[in-house]
């Protein structure tokens, strides 16, 4: 599918070993992944998902999160600035939030939308420039997945197996080739890398 905009639709996530964006208790268990996130290998990274970003598209509960936590990050002198300067894309950027719930944003520069995630990113990618970052929604991810419709995925894969939770690529995904463009080793373990959809 072409666009006249030339937007790339790309995504974040980090995964355990064992393919699991959480662990068994549930979407608020990161026990797994705590000890990496602040590794040096992993704020790098988190500066290259947003770099070329100038959309972030999020489901409900990870803006809840998200825009709970950085904006006091954006204003912290004393925080790294590879936190800074995420905290302040996200702060600054446009942020589309899919949810059914949500009837109005509490949140500057953020618009609510139910629909389809194939739809909103249709439409984002008809208008404007600059990477459209699914940012840390599996809830948007995997439909996106599913349609092909990701063109990057920049995935942290955390050296541990967590047992139980919610993996990202499920049985029946289309079949799709992926070049790796990117790798990085952290002390722990931590694995950085960036999967461009061959096509």
């Amino acid at each position: 599918m072409t666009d006249p905009t030339g937007r790339r639709v790309t995504a974040n996530l980090s995964l355990t070993l064992d393919g699991r964006y959480n662990g068994p208790g549930g979407p608020s268990d990161f026990g797994a992944f705590a000890p990496y996130v602040t590794t040096e290998v992993a704020r790098d990274h988190m500066t290259r998902i947003w770099e070329g970003a100038t959309t972030a598209l999020l489901g409900r509960l990870n803006a809840e999160g998200f825009m709970g936590y950085w904006p006091s990050v954006a204003d912290d002198e004393n925080a790294d600035p590879r936190d800074r300067g995420y905290a302040k894309w996200l702060v600054d950027t446009e942020k589309v939030v899919l949810s059914t719930t949500l009837t109005q944003a509490p949140w500057e520069r953020t618009r609510v939308v139910n629909a389809p995630a194939t739809d909103i990113v249709t439409q984002l990618k008809a208008t404007g420039e600059g990477d459209i970052l699914v940012n840390s929604s599996a809830s948007i991810i995997k439909p996106l997945l599913s349609a092909d419709r990701l063109d990057r995925l920049y995935l942290m894969i955390f050296p541990e197996i967590a047992g139980g939770g919610q993996r990202l690529f499920d049985d029946g995904l289309p079949a799709t080739k992926w070049a790796l463009t990117h790798q990085q080793t952290g002390e722990l373990g931590e694995m950085a890398m960036v999967y461009d959809r061959v096509r």
